[in-house]
């Protein structure tokens, strides 16, 4: 898998085994409560034994489960600043908070040469598609619109049949980006098997690590989303870490290209 996560090289997370994957996952997901508890719970609520917690933290360049939780306390702990909104409803200081870790750790898991790799292709590109459905159709039409502006040939597609239609007619030197939180949309998942058949290039934007989208894409660039949502019975999850990644992308284009 093309990704980084907490600073974990592309190459070593390949070599990890599938139950350290899982873990990793586990941990990814529930960031916030990891400082808090002990290997001997955290092995009993990811279901692995503490052994393979272990062998995670090695790899991952930790002495022990014991010195990642100390830094990963010292990166949320970097980002306290809850005492500046004191006299805010303690309900609104959670919402507060929930947006900043999503942005600080969205940014701390970006990897520069994955942002290097996208400008490439970005670059390269004699035509860009980016795909996207609800919510993220916004963040999509923004970034067409600015790499219109920047003299790319992009456009914007969000019909599910369009969709499909035009993953068959793609060519070599095209790039294609999809842009979707859970990384599952079935159309972006068969026309990025198409293009992965044709050997086109394409970048994910995502807030899933495991998803079929990330596993597919050339290129994958994984924000951080909240365990939490304020619209329990509607699918409207802040797409804010994918808006995060794409405004660095687009930014990081033009530092380069200036």
């Amino acid at each position: 898998m093309n990704e980084f996560l907490f600073n974990i090289p592309a190459e070593t997370y390949k070599q990890l085994s599938e139950s350290e994957r899982y873990l990793l996952e586990y941990i990814f997901k529930n960031i916030e409560n990891i400082p808090d508890i002990s290997i001997v719970k955290l092995s009993e609520e990811a279901n692995v034994s503490t052994a393979t917690i272990v062998r995670l933290m090695k790899k991952i360049g930790h002495d022990g489960f014991t010195s990642f939780k100390y830094n990963i306390k010292d990166k949320l702990n970097s980002k306290e600043s809850i005492e500046a909104i004191d006299e805010i409803d303690t309900k609104i200081q959670h919402a507060i908070k929930k947006n900043e870790l999503e942005v600080l750790n969205t940014i701390q898991m970006i990897n520069r040469g994955t942002i290097e790799d996208t400008i490439q292709k970005i670059y390269d590109a004699d035509k860009i598609y980016i795909f996207a459905r609800g919510f993220s159709e916004m963040i999509a039409n923004e970034m067409t619109i600015k790499l219109q502006l920047l003299g790319k040939n992009c456009e914007m597609h969000n019909d599910p049949n369009i969709i499909r239609v035009i993953s068959s007619k793609l060519k070599e030197k095209h790039l294609a980006i999809f842009i979707s939180l859970n990384g599952e949309t079935e159309e972006l998942v068969e026309a990025c098997k198409n293009f992965k058949i044709k050997n086109i290039s394409t970048v994910t934007i995502t807030a899933s690590l495991d998803s079929t989208l990330a596993r597919l894409s050339e290129i994958t660039l994984c924000g951080y989303k909240g365990s939490h949502s304020f619209f329990p019975d509607y699918e409207v999850r802040s797409r804010l870490p994918l808006q995060v990644i794409s405004r660095i992308i687009l930014d990081a284009y033009v530092i380069r290209t200036a």
